[in-house]
């Protein structure tokens, strides 16, 4: 998922009021009352069932269907597991119109660990077109977010639309709502692609597609925009665990060499962003601050870890008379990661905060065929399944000035 010192991982300064529902079309919920974490299944969600087929179009809806061009074959640099590949994909927007529903279908289940659909409007085309071209192959390679200078969330560009995970289905946002598209807009996928199995190597080519949910806004219409908070994760070996790669700083050395120094530095600065005098905290839970910045409507989460989570929650004003738990996953599930609507929308603003908590397992790591044969380390964020990663992903509305 996108890193959180990078532009999209701050969007404190423009966060509508929204008292529309939303509505997630999957079956099942993750929600719960804080019961115990039970242990975890084979994850063998990345083979699992397709998507819930899309819901029938609304009044003044249409669909676009968009595909990668070609089949791509996934390869790993740096003796790593991962690949993180990014492609533009034109959806011929000759007006403006709001993305109500997103489904992205993977086509190689087996390979694809996440997706997130980006938004560039005109005024980055130029600059992700630029990077395609000077790439040779399908796309190019985008640990983080969309890789492309200039296509970045605080410049007004690249926007992140839709995530989806094993487990997720159809986005599909009550009507009057939505996130807004200009004429000449384009949709940058960013596609990892998990290559443990194969210790790495070549697992089969993919080609997935997107469906967007299309119509015209009117001046009624209220945009979204998607805040992710994360907090750090400090993992460290189990107990009788022992190996190089168990002492933090040669982790991160290895995070570094697998996917670059942005990814290699977000220890450090998590720890340093999230209050904790600079100095980490390890162990199985970690919790993060974020302060609101504007006034904002909060009203679905979508928790994102990796293998070794165990549970995540994401309160309001913890402590305070006006505490809220906005997002609840007592039980998280990595084949089955959904986003939830909240029972009500949540209005917030200066003075409150949003704290994300996430709780790990280091003892997963025997359990799970896919992390069994790896030697044990540290556990730090890293763009790889075999890294860790603690965000809760809101979706929102800004209040308009």
């Amino acid at each position: 998922m996108r890193k959180p010192n990078s532009p999209l991982w701050r969007i404190g300064a423009a966060t509508v009021a929204l008292a529309t529902a939303f509505t997630v079309v999957a079956c099942g919920s993750n929600t719960g009352g804080g019961a115990a974490p039970v242990p975890p299944g084979p994850h063998h969600g990345h083979a699992g069932k397709p998507p819930a087929p899309t819901q029938p179009l609304r009044a003044g809806e249409r669909f676009v269907d968009v595909k990668m061009a070609q089949a791509y074959t996934p390869t790993s640099p740096e003796g790593g597991t991962d690949d993180y590949r990014c492609q533009v994909i034109d959806p011929g927007l000759t007006k403006p119109e709001f993305l109500t529903g997103t489904q992205f279908t993977p086509e190689n289940v087996a390979i694809a660990h996440h997706a997130i659909v980006y938004a560039v409007p005109p005024e980055g085309v130029a600059a992700v077109r630029e990077q395609d071209a000077k790439t040779s192959g399908l796309g190019w390679q985008c640990f983080g977010g969309t890789g492309v200078e200039g296509a970045e969330e605080d410049d007004g560009d690249a926007a992140w639309v839709d995530t989806w995970a094993p487990g997720s289905a159809e986005t599909l946002l009550d009507q009057d709502v939505g996130y807004k598209l200009e004429p000449g807009s384009l949709i940058v996928l960013q596609i990892h692609y998990n290559l443990l199995a194969t210790d790495g190597k070549p697992a089969g080519s993919d080609r997935s597609a997107v469906r967007l949910r299309l119509k015209d806004g009117t001046p009624q219409t209220r945009e979204l925009e998607t805040w992710p908070l994360s907090a750090p994760t400090d993992l460290p070996c189990a107990a009788g665990e022992s190996g190089p790669l168990c002492d933090r700083n040669a982790s991160i050395a290895d995070v570094t060499k697998r996917f670059g120094a942005e990814t290699g530095e977000m220890a450090d600065m998590q720890v340093q962003e999230c209050n904790q005098g600079g100095t980490p905290k390890p162990g199985d839970t970690q919790t993060c601050d974020h302060k609101v910045e504007a006034p904002m409507t909060l009203f679905a989460g979508f928790g994102h870890m990796h293998m070794l989570g165990r549970a995540i929650k994401v309160e309001l004003n913890p402590g305070k008379p006006n505490a809220k738990v906005v997002l609840d996953v007592p039980q998280f599930d990595f084949d089955n990661q959904r986003l939830l609507k909240l029972p009500s929308p949540v209005e917030i603003g200066p003075g409150d905060t949003l704290r994300v908590t996430c709780t790990h397992d280091a003892g997963l790591r025997k359990q799970l065929p896919q992390l069994s044969k790896l030697p044990p380390r540290y556990v730090v964020w890293g763009d790889g399944t075999s890294d860790e990663m603690c965000t809760g992903i809101m979706t929102v509305s800004p209040h308009k000035s």
